[in-house]
């Protein structure tokens, strides 16, 4: 069957939510497309900026340096190694790869050298779950290094923020969803942080790896079995196989001004840099230097 759009070459994808059968060199262009129009749209950045990339080693964070790249954007990956192994050492050798083969520049930070120890050591001293600072060291990280940029860049997708504005609807959560929003400026010592593949699906970044020859790790954190992040996309993309098209009509109607309008907060919080690494708090101490601080002198 023919690619719908050029007629010519051989369609190699299916895209189901939009009806089109696609050649490779179409569906390489309609995803660099869905990324111009999501930058654009939400004003993330310029080609004059800056652009630092959080990758993980995962199909969507390569998928994107990639395309911003390819694109001409100023772009330089950082990787956070939070010492999981075998997972953390095996995205590091893909991202080693990926940074020489298509030439980008990539950081390296390691979490036992900057923090004094791993993630799983730290959930062993501190004796909760990995997954309740996880999150917390990489968004603190990525915003320390990122203020070194103009603009830090996710790989998060169409399905991550369907699946998180699902979770948050769930827990009727206003103060999250009147947060959630493709673009967060840059206030106090927050660096800006954009989500460009808002409108990229991930079966949509695996066959733009696939077409690219990008190599990339499929594995998955061991601590995220069970995880209901994963058990909400699951449901998500079962709806979208039965109504293709529901989790881009679902984020696109969030995201529509005049609707988002009703789920905005005013917070009492008064933010204030930390008094020793300078990240915004409501404390003297941020969280990750309180965390630091338990972590060497307890433990």
């Amino acid at each position: 069957m023919r690619c719908k759009l050029c007629k010519k070459n051989e369609a190699e994808i299916f895209l189901k939510s939009y009806g089109l059968r696609l050649c490779r060199e179409d569906f390489i262009s309609f995803v660099k497309r869905r990324v111009i129009r999501a930058v654009e749209k939400f004003r993330m950045f310029s080609s004059e900026e800056k652009i630092l990339v959080a990758v993980s080693g995962g199909k969507d964070s390569l998928a994107l340096l990639h395309i911003l790249k390819d694109l001409g954007f100023s772009v330089c990956g950082y990787f956070l190694d939070l010492g999981i192994e075998p997972m953390s050492l095996s995205a590091r050798n893909m991202i080693e790869r990926f940074s020489k083969r298509f030439d980008v520049p990539v950081i390296m930070d390691f979490l036992s050298d900057v923090f004094g120890a791993s993630l799983p050591e730290i959930s062993r001293k501190m004796n909760r779950p990995a997954c309740s600072y996880c999150g917390t060291l990489k968004r603190y990280f990525f915003n320390q290094r990122g203020r070194e940029f103009d603009v830090v860049a996710t790989g998060h997708t169409l399905n991550d923020e369907a699946a998180s504005l699902f979770a948050n609807n769930l827990r009727w959560d206003v103060s999250y969803m009147s947060r959630q929003y493709p673009v967060l400026p840059a206030e106090l010592n927050f660096a800006k942080k954009v989500k460009p593949l808002i409108y990229v699906s991930e079966k949509e970044t695996a066959a733009y790896c696939f077409f690219k020859g990008i190599e990339y790790y499929e594995e998955g954190c061991p601590y995220a079995k069970g995880a209901s992040s994963i058990f909400l996309k699951r449901k998500l993309m079962e709806i979208d196989e039965k109504r293709p098209g529901s989790m881009y009509r679902y984020l696109k109607g969030f995201l529509d001004k005049k609707r988002r309008e009703g789920f905005m907060m005013e917070t009492d919080s008064i933010l204030q840099p930390c008094q020793r690494c300078g990240y915004p708090t409501t404390a003297g101490l941020c969280s990750v230097c309180r965390m630091k601080d338990r972590v060497l002198f307890d433990g």
